[in-house]
């Protein structure tokens, strides 16, 4: 107190004692700043366990969804099931009366009994007759093929396209030999009636896809489970072209003009819509069976990050509906694939497999429903007693990361290498030492050289 009097002695006053502290006070703060930046904080370089997470959003799926469609144009004349409804694999839920299906199938039949009878296709000459039979068979397999590579199902996709593949095969061996016929009928060496007997019989494979197709549709018409699962009525469109079928792609009466006609997409249904006695056209909705017994995720991974997931990779999913809860879950899948996110980057689809979650009383927590929005965590590395730093002391410029260092009292600027990223810690595998002293907040503010004493 004396000695600040006396320094203030030219000013012919003493300050009083409240204002002496306040200085005081002011010249400690002062000197605590000059000491250490204000915002930037110094820690010691530790060991701890870091986990590193990826977090990307997801939508919760069902283990299987098949929408059931009507075959043919028709009427539903019996329905089965209501929404909510519990069904086992290979039961009846709806059939559906079409008209238009069993009078496909008695013409399928009837060209295929003409084919078999040995009635020869008509025609000014078999050569001309072949090239149109060639032409409807290649119209033909072009638009099975493009309608049953829309099919959703795996298996019955596989089962369609392998039937289209053989049937192809067995037409082009047909309209071979009978190419061979007419070019030795032109040559004398064929009569024109074993010529156009050659083009009957490529004809006729075609004839018998188309029966079976028919055939297939017909018996379709009676729409049943394909597994076990939950019934909602109606569904979704359909893309154009995916009834599935070979009936309708292939002409039924191949000797005549019949082109063929590009299909129309499935309509969608509404449940309202789907009653008894209500029409239904070819392709169209009529009943969705969801397989909820097991529960996926499916995640968008940026590209950044996808390179670090794999099979096995453990997470923690939270489900919008349902806050505060937790539900392990396991990666089962990573797509090869890339697609666009909404915000224009490179993501990879991530596919895993849930389990049952808690809430934070420890009480289960609900089976969420497919198509939920969720958060999903990936812990893709967990390094233990590894040498770490706060992920906030962590620059990072260009490929290199670096910690500013304290060294004889100034902050020295010094390249680590960096392994597992958590959130709060980051694991160091290279450039530092257990017990350095360096800056864990507000590194972006520090220069070179500068003065950081220790504390």
């Amino acid at each position: 107190m004396s000695a600040f009097c006396e320094a203030g002695a030219a000013t012919r006053r003493c300050l009083p004692l409240v204002l002496t502290g306040a200085l005081a006070i002011a010249q400690l703060g002062a000197c605590a700043k000059r000491d250490e930046p204000e915002g930037v904080r110094l820690g010691t370089v530790t060991r701890s366990d870091v986990t590193e997470v990826i977090e990307a959003p997801g939508t919760v799926t069902a283990r299987a969804t098949a929408t059931l469609r009507a075959p043919a144009e028709g009427v539903l004349k019996r329905l089965h099931v209501t929404d909510g409804d519990r069904v086992r694999r290979g039961e009846i839920l709806a059939e559906i009366d079409s008209p238009q299906a069993r009078e496909r199938l008695r013409q399928a039949r009837e060209a295929d009994a003409e084919l078999a009878a040995g009635t020869l296709p008509m025609g000014p000459e078999p050569s001309a007759s072949q090239r149109r039979s060639d032409h409807i068979a290649r119209q033909g397999f072009q638009t099975a093929r493009r309608a049953a590579a829309q099919i959703p199902d795996p298996g019955r996709r596989a089962r369609m396209l392998a039937e289209i593949a053989q049937t192809e095969a067995q037409y082009a061996a047909a309209a071979e030999s009978a190419r061979a016929a007419v070019e030795r009928l032109h040559a004398g060496l064929e009569n024109v009636t074993s010529a156009m007997q050659a083009v009957a019989a490529a004809q006729r494979v075609q004839a018998r896809a188309a029966l079976r197709a028919a055939e297939r549709t017909v018996a379709e018409l009676t729409l049943r489970a394909p597994f076990d699962g939950v019934v909602s009525l109606g569904g979704p469109a359909a893309p154009a072209g995916d009834l599935g079928e070979l009936a309708g792609r292939l002409p039924q009466r191949l000797g005549g003009g019949d082109g063929l006609q590009e299909l129309g997409g499935g309509a969608s249904a509404e449940a309202a819509s789907v009653a008894e006695g209500a029409p239904v056209t070819a392709g169209g909705a009529v009943v969705t069976v969801t397989d909820v017994s097991r529960l996926t995720v499916s995640a968008d991974v940026d590209e950044a990050d996808a390179l670090k997931v794999e099979p096995g990779v453990p997470a923690e999913v939270e489900v919008d509906a349902v806050p505060g809860a937790a539900y392990p879950a396991e990666v089962t899948g990573v797509g090869a694939g890339p697609a666009r996110s909404a915000g224009g980057g490179v993501t990879y689809r991530v596919t895993l497999v849930l389990r049952r979650g808690r809430l934070t009383d420890g009480a289960e927590a609900p089976w969420p429903k497919p198509g939920m929005s969720a958060v999903v965590n990936l812990r893709v590395r967990e390094v233990a007693d590894t040498v770490a730093v706060p992920s906030s002391a962590v620059l990072t410029s260009g490929r290199d990361n670096a910690v500013w260092v304290v060294s004889g009292g100034r902050a020295q600027r010094r390249i680590i290498r960096i392994g597992a990223q958590g959130e709060t810690m980051t694991e160091v595998t290279a450039g530092l030492r257990v017990g350095e002293r360096i800056v864990v907040r507000g590194a972006g503010a520090v220069e070179q050289g500068q003065e950081l004493p220790g504390r």
